[in-house]
C-alpha cells in the first residue's frame, strides 16, 4: 500500500495510506453491495445480512435525524453485545453523530459522571440497565425523559426502526468524530478519548495488512463490544474484510467453546486471561481446533508458557501479540505473520503508519534496548480528549501520544513493553486507575488514607488490593467497606482483598512508595 505524509488535527508528517475509505459509513455500504445476504452479525438473538445491516443502520440513522439529531451530536449508549450494537454504530457513522459506548458494568455515579460529560442528546440503554441509567440521568439532569430510549421496554428504540422516514445524506469527512470512549483518568476521573473516522479506517486498514484477513474469516466476539478491541479489532474489521461477527452477551466458558466449535470460528482475539481460562476445561481439551487460522491477544503480558499452550492449542493458527490502547484506536504495534520464537514476548513490530519513540525522562530519545516511555504518532492516535483540555496538554508533544508504557525496541524492530502506566491495575483486560478506586476508600469516614495496587492472579492477571489506615476499622471484617466501595465503583473494580496497615510508605517527597507495599506479605481479607 502506498503512504503519504499529510496534516491531521493540526501535526505535521503523519503517514498515512494513500488510498483509503473515507468514512466507517462508507465502508458498510461498500460492504452491503459486495456481500449481500451474506451473514453480518450473529447473536444469541438474530441474525443479520450485509444488506440488512445497511438497511436497518439507515433506518435508524434517519429517525435519529427526525429526532433531530445532527452531525456532532453524541449519543449514549448503555448496550451490551447485542445485534442493536453495530446497528447504531453505523446509524450515528452515517449521520456524523459521536456515539458514547458506555461500559454496562459502571455504578450510577460512574455512569452520571459520563453523560454529565459528553453531554448526549439521546442515551439508548438496554432495558436491563434502565433502573441505573435513569438515576444517572437525574441526578446528571442532561437527557429529557423521552430521549432516552429502550431496547426492550417502553419509549422503545423500536421507533428508530421506522422505515418510513427519508434519510438525508450528511457531508462526514475522515477527521470527524464517530466515538467518544472513556478511559480512566489519573486524576480519578475518565477521559473521553475521541476517535475519529480516520483513526478507525487506519486500524481497520494495518489488521488486514499484518493478520491477512478476508472475507473467510469468522470470529466470536465474548469481550465487550464497547472496547476497544470488540470494537475495532474485530466488529468492525470483519465487516471491513467482509467476515461474519458472531457474539456473545457474557463470556462463559463451556459456551464460548462450543460456539467456536459449532461455527467453526477461525479467527479469535481475547486477552490472554480467556484463552488460559479455556485451557482449563475438559470439553476444550479433548477437541481439536485445527481450523482456527488466527489467534490475537493483547490487553495484559503474555507470558511464554500461555504461548506455548496456544501453539499447542491451535497447531495451525497464526498467533498474533498485540499493543495498543483506546487512544491509539486499538493497534500500535502487531506480531507480523511470520516471526522467531525468540520474539513471543514481544508485542510486534510498529503498525506501517505508526512513528514511535522511545523517549527518557529527560524528553531524549533513547537508543536500541534502552528502556523508556514510548511516545505514538500516527493516524490511528485519536483526535483529542473531550473537553478536556488539561489531558489534551500534557498527553501530546509534537503529534506524538505519550503512553506512559515503559518499553524497549530491539535491533530489529520489535517492541517490548517492560512496565505499564502508574499505578493501573489490568483484570482481564479491564484497566484499572488506582487512584480512581483509592478516592473512593477515602471517601469512607473510618478510612485516614488508602493505596491501591495490583496483586498477580492465575486466572485473571491482576487482582484490586487496598490498604487502608483508620483507627476504628476491623482488620478481620472489611464487609462495610466493601460495600461502600460497590456503591460508586463497578464491580470489577471493587477490591478482591484488604489489608489494615498502620501508616502508608512514602519517600522524603511524601510519594506513596507502592513498590514498597507489593512487598508487604501481611494479613489480607479477601
Amino acid at each position: 500500500m502506498k503512504l503519504q505524509e499529510i496534516s491531521l488535527f493540526g501535526r505535521e508528517g503523519v503517514k498515512v495510506f494513500k488510498e483509503r475509505p473515507q468514512t466507517v459509513g462508507e465502508i458498510i455500504s461498500a460492504s452491503s453491495k459486495i456481500y449481500g445476504e451474506k451473514l453480518a452479525v450473529v447473536t444469541e438473538e438474530q441474525s443479520v445480512s450485509y444488506r440488512q445491516l445497511e438497511e436497518l443502520a439507515t433506518a435508524i440513522a434517519a429517525n435519529l435525524q427526525k429526532l433531530g439529531i445532527t452531525k456532532g451530536d453524541r449519543i449514549a449508549s448503555v448496550v451490551g453485545n447485542c445485534a442493536e450494537f453495530p446497528l447504531l454504530v453505523i446509524a450515528c457513522a452515517k449521520i456524523g453523530a459521536i456515539m458514547v459506548p458506555i461500559n454496562v458494568k459502571l455504578a450510577v455515579e460512574e455512569l452520571q459522571y459520563i453523560i454529565e460529560h459528553s453531554k448526549p442528546s439521546v442515551i439508548i440503554s438496554e432495558q436491563e440497565f434502565l433502573d441505573k441509567v435513569e438515576k444517572a440521568n437525574q441526578n446528571a439532569s442532561a437527557v429529557a425523559e423521552g430521549n432516552i430510549l429502550v431496547i426492550g421496554g417502553e419509549n422503545s428504540y423500536e421507533q428508530l426502526l421506522a422505515k418510513d422516514t427519508p434519510f438525508h445524506q450528511t457531508k462526514v469527512t475522515e477527521e470527524d468524530g464517530i466515538f467518544i470512549l472513556y478511559t480512566s483518568g489519573t486524576t480519578g476521573r475518565p477521559k473521553g478519548a475521541v476517535l475519529t473516522h480516520i483513526n478507525v479506517i487506519h486500524s481497520l486498514m494495518n489488521y488486514k495488512l499484518f493478520f491477512e484477513t478476508d472475507d473467510q474469516f469468522t470470529t466470536l466476539i465474548a469481550v465487550p463490544m464497547f472496547h476497544v478491541t470488540g470494537l475495532v479489532g474485530q466488529l468492525l474489521h470483519m465487516f471491513y474484510v467482509g467476515g461474519t461477527v458472531y457474539s456473545m452477551k457474557r463470556y462463559q466458558n463451556e459456551e464460548y467453546i462450543k460456539r467456536i466449535l459449532d461455527h467453526k470460528i477461525n479467527f479469535l482475539f481475547n486477552v490472554p486471561t480467556i484463552f488460559i481460562m479455556m485451557s482449563t476445561s475438559e470439553e476444550f481439551q479433548k477437541h481439536s481446533f485445527d481450523f482456527v487460522k488466527k489467534v490475537a491477544f493483547g490487553g495484559s503480558p503474555i507470558y511464554q508458557q500461555t504461548f506455548t499452550m496456544l501453539k499447542r492449542a491451535f497447531p495451525n493458527a497464526h498467533l498474533h501479540n498485540a499493543y495498543g490502547a483506546t487512544e491509539t484506536t486499538s493497534p500500535a504495534t502487531l506480531m507480523p505473520m511470520d516471526y522467531p520464537e525468540s520474539k513471543v514476548t514481544s508485542v510486534g513490530l510498529p503498525m506501517t503508519v505508526a512513528d514511535i519513540k522511545i523517549m527518557d525522562p529527560e524528553g531524549r530519545e533513547c537508543t536500541l534496548g534502552e528502556s523508556g516511555e514510548l511516545y505514538i504518532k500516527g493516524p490511528m492516535v485519536i483526535k483529542e480528549y473531550w473537553d478536556n483540555p488539561m489531558a489534551n496538554q500534557n498527553s501530546f508533544t509534537d503529534g506524538y501520544w505519550h503512553s506512559g508504557d515503559l518499553g524497549i525496541q530491539d535491533d530489529a524492530g520489535f517492541i517490548y513493553i517492560r512496565d505499564r502506566k502508574k499505578d493501573m491495575i489490568n483484570r482481564a483486560g479491564e484497566k484499572i486507575f488506582s487512584i480512581e478506586v483509592e478516592d473512593v476508600l477515602k471517601a469512607h469516614p473510618d478510612v485516614v488514607e488508602a493505596a491501591v495496587i495490583g496483586e498477580p492472579d492465575p486466572v485473571f492477571g491482576e487482582k484490586v488490593k487496598a490498604f487502608v489506615v483508620g483507627p476504628n476499622l476491623d482488620a478481620d471484617d472489611f464487609t462495610d467497606l466493601r460495600e461502600h466501595c460497590r456503591k460508586s465503583l463497578a464491580k470489577f473494580k471493587v477490591p478482591e482483598e484488604f489489608e489494615l496497615i498502620d501508616s502508608l510508605p512514602r519517600n522524603a517527597s511524601g510519594k506513596i512508595l507502592k513498590n514498597t507495599l507489593k512487598n508487604i506479605g501481611g494479613k489480607a481479607n479477601a
